[in-house]
This record gives C-alpha cells, sequence and structure tokens, in this order.
C-alpha cells in the first residue's frame, strides 16, 4: 500500500509559500502523492490551483484530487484545469471526481444541485472519451456513485473513517465493478485526517469544516489521528483491508506535520 499527504489547501491560514514548502518537502518521500480537498463556501485555496503550485515545485510526487466537485464546475472549465495541471505536472495527476454533500457549494456556483449525479456522470463520460490515459477516481458511498465508478473510472475514493468501513465500502465497490464486467478490480483509496502538533487545534477546525454534517461532525474530529501509534494503527488497519493508496490528510497549517508524519512512517 503507498501512502500519501494531503496538501493542506483547507486548513486555518494555509497560503502559496506553505503549499510550495510542503510540497518540496514531501517530494523527499517517503509519500507518494500530494492530495488536495474542494470546498467553494470555505476560506481554502482552489484545488487544482493548489496542485499546480506544488507540481512546480516538485518532480517525483503523483498530485491527486481527494476529491474535486466535478459538477460545481462546466464539463469544459473542469477539463482545462486538468489538462492545465497535467501539463505543468508531466502528467501526475489522478482526478478524484464526486458530487459534494454541501448544497450552499452548488448555490455559490449557481448551480442545481438536483442534476449533479447526472451532470457528474456527464463530465465522466467526456474525460473518459478523450483517450488521454487520464486516471480516474470517483468518490460516494450510494448505488449511483458506485455505479458511476464501475462505468466510468479506473477505480474508487473511499470517503474515510475506520478500516472496516473502508473495507465495507471495497466490498461493495468490487461488486459493482463486477456487476459492469469490468476486469480485475478497481484501484481502491482511502483518506483518514491527521495532526501530530497541535492535536486540538486540528480537532477544531474538522468540527467547523464538516459543520454542515451536524452531530456527525464530532465523529469526524474524534477520528483525527494525534498520535504516532494511532497513525500506525490505521495504515496497518487499511493495508489489511487491502487499500491501494491512502492519503492521509493535514488539519493543522505547519509544514513540519510534513516531518513528523514521516518519521512515524518510517
Amino acid at each position: 500500500m503507498r501512502v500519501g499527504i494531503g496538501l493542506p489547501n483547507t486548513t486555518p491560514g494555509a497560503g502559496g509559500a506553505l503549499l510550495t514548502e510542503w510540497a518540496r518537502r514531501a517530494e523527499a518521500g517517503p509519500f507518494s502523492t500530494l492530495a488536495v480537498l474542494d470546498r467553494l463556501v470555505y476560506e481554502s485555496i482552489e484545488p487544482f490551483t493548489a496542485l499546480a503550485a506544488a507540481a512546480a515545485v516538485t518532480e517525483r510526487i503523483r498530485l491527486a484530487t481527494m476529491i474535486a466537485i466535478g459538477p460545481l464546475r462546466s464539463t469544459a472549465m473542469l477539463a482545462k484545469q486538468v489538462d492545465s495541471v497535467q501539463a505543468i505536472s508531466g502528467n501526475r495527476l489522478t482526478l478524484g471526481l464526486a458530487i459534494g454533500a454541501r448544497e450552499d457549494d452548488y448555490t455559490a456556483a449557481q448551480t442545481d444541485p438536483s442534476t449533479r449525479g447526472r451532470r457528474l456522470s456527464e463530465q465522466l463520460a467526456h474525460l473518459r472519451g478523450r483517450d488521454s490515459g487520464q486516471r480516474l477516481l470517483v468518490g460516494g458511498a450510494g448505488g449511483p456513485a458506485l455505479e458511476r465508478m464501475a462505468r466510468y473510472s479506473d477505480g474508487y475514493a473511499h470517503g474515510g473513517g475506520p478500516p472496516r468501513a473502508f473495507a465495507s465500502a471495497a466490498t461493495r465497490a468490487q461488486a459493482a465493478w463486477r456487476d459492469l464486467g469490468r476486469p480485475g478490480r478497481p484501484l481502491l483509496w482511502g483518506q483518514a485526517y491527521f495532526a501530530l502538533g497541535e492535536p486540538e487545534r486540528g480537532t477544531d477546525y474538522l468540527r467547523d469544516y464538516y459543520a454542515f454534517t451536524g452531530p456527525f461532525a464530532e465523529r469526524i474530529a474524534a477520528a483525527n489521528l494525534t498520535t504516532a501509534s494511532a497513525v500506525a494503527d490505521l495504515v496497518r488497519g487499511y493495508r489489511d483491508a487491502g487499500c491501494d493508496e491512502l492519503i492521509l490528510l493535514p488539519t493543522v497549517s505547519d509544514v513540519d506535520e510534513v516531518d513528523r508524519l514521516r518519521e512515524v512512517l518510517g
């Protein structure tokens, strides 16, 4: 199993200097990928912009959206953003897409959320039809999301949780893959949050970031990995559950988190 690290493009106080230094340190390894989150109505750096900045100061490490909310963008704009990051990075981008869960993002984008599933399917069909070799992942937990994943993508991006939750979702993803007659199996990506320094600040960020989920935000915040043993246990659990790539997303804007996580992973 490969382990990647998130870029802090949604954490409080993130800016260009932090993102580029973070990327330079991550480039040294052992991380496989730099990944970003996507939110519109939240103080954050647009994900493709963040990846472009990271691409400009790295050569080895892969890049990923984990995930980008496709229907917030027109299909043409999404394709242009993807192509731009690929050009800057030398084709290092893995594109993860989903519909997102925040209606206020759709309001701000002046886009009807009731059509988001259909629009994402159209976007995936367009991206796949370009025959560009773009590696695609699809996120989401419901049947329509898994069907889109199996029909159009190369793999599944799980939304987070303990290893047993990932294992259950991976089983459903593989079943959807087989139902459409796809050979082999989908790529299986997972994610989790960490704060090895200033854990309380990281947990507060998660409460705020996921406030739109109501009481469920506390469960997400409680899962923040704040010790070396917690990180090691989760990595082991995801590896045993068959995860191909695990992205550990930061919850504090402190570049030394890259070095702390490196030490834990060895």
